[in-house]
This record gives C-alpha cells, structure tokens and sequence, in this order.
C-alpha cells in the first residue's frame, strides 16, 4: 500500500481521496463486512472498532504486526486497546496458555493460580490489600461502585465528563450514555480541582463514591493533573466518600500504576486490559475492611459471581505474564519509549507550525490535528474531524494500524526502527498535506 491523496488538495477532495483509496485497496474486507451485517447490527458486536466506510478485517497476527484478508501488512499500534501489550505471540504466555488447556479448560473450582496473580497485583498496586477478579474493566468498575454503595450506605456516584468506565458507564461528551447502568450520577468536569472539590463538599453524606481516571483513555489521553487527583483524595477522605482510581487502562504506566507515580492512594482500584496476558480480564480491589465484605465466611456476605471469573487460561497468562514478562523493569522501559516517541511526533508539529501534537502519557498516546493545550475533552473536540480521518487514513495506507480517533497503545514487540518509521510518516504526512495541517 502507498499514499495515494494529491497534495495540496483542499481538506474534503483530501480526505474523499483518502476514504476512496482506503476502500479500493480492501473488496475482500469491504465484502466482508457486507456479509457480517446480514447477521450482526451494523456488522459489528463491539462498537469502538467500527469506523466508516467499513473496518479493516485482520486475518492474523504475529509479535507487533497485523495482517489483513487482503494480506496487507501493518504495524500494530493499537495493541488492542492497551489490553495487548505482550503483542499476538509472546512464547511465554502461549507456553503458559498451552499447558492451562492440557490440564482442562474449566475445572469449576479454586485453582492455585488464583492466589499466585492476585498476589503479583497485590505487590504492585500500592492501595491493594485485597483483590477479586471479573472477566472485563467493566464488571471490575461495575462491581467496584455496587461494593461502595453497600460500603458507604449512600447512592450518589462522581464521575467525570468525557470519562469511560466501560460499555455500560460512559461519559463522553459530558453526558451519561443510553444504555448506562442507572446510578445516581454527579456529573463534574474533569482536570477542575475547584469545581469538583466543591461538588464533593455540596454532595456530603448522600455521595458514595468518585470514580475518576488518572489519565482519560477514550477520553484523549487527557493526563489527570496531580493537584486534580489529590484534592479528589482529600476530599473524599473528608467527607467519607470513597475514590475509585480506574486504572483499567493506567496501570501499565508504571510499574506501580499512576497511583504510585502520583502517590494518591485510592480506596479502590479497578483493573483490566493486560493483566490477564491478553485474556479476557478484570479486577478490583483496595482495602480489606471494605473488600472483605466479599468473604462468604461472613453472615453479611456480599456475593459475587462470574464463571469465568477464575477461568485457567486467564489466571496462567495473568500470572506468566507479570512474573516473567512485564516486569516493573521493563514497564519502566517501555513507557520511557513512549514518552520519547510522543516528545518527536510533538517536535513534528511544532517544526512545522501544524495544527498537530500528541497527548498521553509512556506508552499511551492519542494524535490530536490541532493546536493549543488539551486538558479536557472540551479542548480536543476543538480539532477538525477531517484532519483526524485524514490522519487515520493516511497512516493506514503506509502500513500503520491505530485507532481512528488517533489512539496508540505500544506493545512490548514494537520496535526502535519501527517508531522511527512511525515517525517519518507522519512527517511525511505532515509535509504532504502542510497547506491544511497549518491552515
């Protein structure tokens, strides 16, 4: 595949170039997904991966690279989401997957792995005392704010605009989704110290918990400000509400998640996406006064259920995963990558003068085509969606494979010269098309 979009062309013919020559180059994916809609709304059972005119259909995938039905090859920059970090053939995880599947997919009973990976979380996370896993993040947030409202007696739940705690507690846009979960929902702007503490404050007895992202994900890669998420602590501590730090997505920012590197310890944490080796996963935990109210030995237990909540493939990649493979110190190189290719692609835009720049933080980072600080949601749906698609396809085209919001997850198989090719790209893009990315 190559670019094949005039340069110079004014930003729609750009980007109807652009779309026209992602669709010529994909009928078999294009048919595909024609096929799909016949059975599946839309052709899609997850919405986040699709995108107009149709998505891409990956038929394989080997380290950081992806190929498609076409048998275009492209380097997977996505990394599922953040949830692939170990990449689509790390031997030690299929070594541990392996073994898990000769001794029997589902035992309906303890296994000894269990207590192995909780305790790996348990050494890393500076808030768990105690842990209890789920199949996705949001069954860990889901269960995280029923255990606070049990905990605390109050209904009354904070987050934030733009935030996203899974496909039933999303905030984007600053409203609350259609199908969301009906909590008793405070709504409060998000990286606002001010506004938020006052809100707490104003709420009182009646609010349970705050749930808050130390980093929005879907959000942008919008970095929590650490007077933001401290005074969140405060505050909540003040008025006996408890925060939830979602580090579904974070934790992989350190070797201890963002709560570590900012040193605000929450009372609960949720996690999910990597923590089971690229297994269906989630956990949440925190202190043990308020998680032992799951332990069944008491009279007043609270349940919780899930059959695959303890499944064998999860627990064996999980616990080959932390131990042998992302290691606190190969956390620390990977998001030392990742800050220096956010710091070159940023050198990128402000060299040219371009309506361009990256947000994030390590290995997480969302292209933005637009100029001025991002703090909030707010700030980037200021940039022009042409700009984004024309991003998105233009990348697609020289082999790079993203988010079409212009998120990036790195994985572990990613490459120096792979980020440098990254890089050259979007200067190249940068440069082709320099009349609109300066406009």
């Amino acid at each position: 595949m190559s670019p094949t979009v005039t340069a110079n062309a004014d930003l729609d013919t750009a980007v109807a170039e652009a779309r026209g020559a992602y669709v010529a180059a994909r009928p078999k994916s294009k048919a595909l997904h024609e096929e799909a809609a016949k059975v599946l709304p839309g052709g899609n059972t997850r919405t986040v991966l699709f995108y107009e005119p149709f998505p891409t259909v990956m038929e394989r995938g080997a380290g950081a690279r992806l190929w498609d039905v076409e048998g275009h090859e492209y380097l997977d920059l996505l990394g599922e989401f953040t949830a692939g970090i170990y990449g689509h053939s790390d031997p030690t995880i299929r070594a541990a997957i392996d073994g898990a599947l000769d001794n029997g997919v589902n035992l309906a009973s303890h296994g000894a792995n269990e207590p192995k990976l909780a305790r790996l979380l348990l050494e890393r996370f500076p808030s768990l005392e105690r842990v209890r896993f789920t199949n996705s993040g949001t069954e860990a947030n889901l269960m995280a704010l029923a255990l606070a409202t049990a905990f605390t007696g109050r209904r009354q739940v904070m987050v934030f605009a733009g935030g996203y705690h899974g496909g039933v507690l999303t905030f984007g846009g600053g409203t609350g989704g259609k199908v969301n979960v009906p909590h008793d929902i405070v709504l409060a702007p998000y990286n606002d110290a001010e506004t938020s503490v006052r809100m707490i404050r104003e709420a009182g007895d009646k609010l349970a918990a705050v749930l808050v992202e130390p980093m929005l994900g879907s959000g942008g890669c919008i970095p929590g400000e650490a007077a933001f998420l401290q005074a969140l602590r405060a505050t909540t501590r003040e008025t006996g509400a408890l925060l939830i730090l979602d580090e579904v997505m974070t934790s992989r920012l350190g070797p201890g998640g963002r709560q570590a590197a900012l040193g605000v310890v929450p009372d609960l944490t949720t996690l999910g996406k990597y923590i089971g080796g690229g297994m269906s996963v989630g956990a949440f935990g925190g202190r043990a006064d308020i998680m032992d109210l799951f332990d069944p030995r008491r009279p007043d237990a609270l349940p919780h259920a899930g059959t695959f909540n303890n499944n064998v493939l999860t627990m064996a990649a999980g616990v080959a995963g932390l131990s042998k493979v992302f290691t606190p110190e190969v956390s620390l190189a990977l998001n030392a990558r990742g800050d220096r290719l956010r710091e070159r692609l940023n050198a990128l835009g402000e060299a040219r003068g371009a309506a361009f720049q990256a947000t994030g933080l390590g290995s997480l980072l969302t292209l933005h085509p637009m100029r001025g600080p991002i703090r909030t949601p707010a700030d980037a749906a200021k940039a022009d969606s042409r700009l984004r698609d024309l991003l998105f396809f233009e990348l697609m085209a020289r082999g790079y494979y993203l988010a079409r919001r212009g998120m990036i997850a790195l994985s572990l198989p990613v490459t120096d010269a792979e980020l440098d090719g990254l890089v050259e790209a979007v200067g190249d893009i940068l440069d082709t098309h320099r009349t609109l990315f300066t406009a």
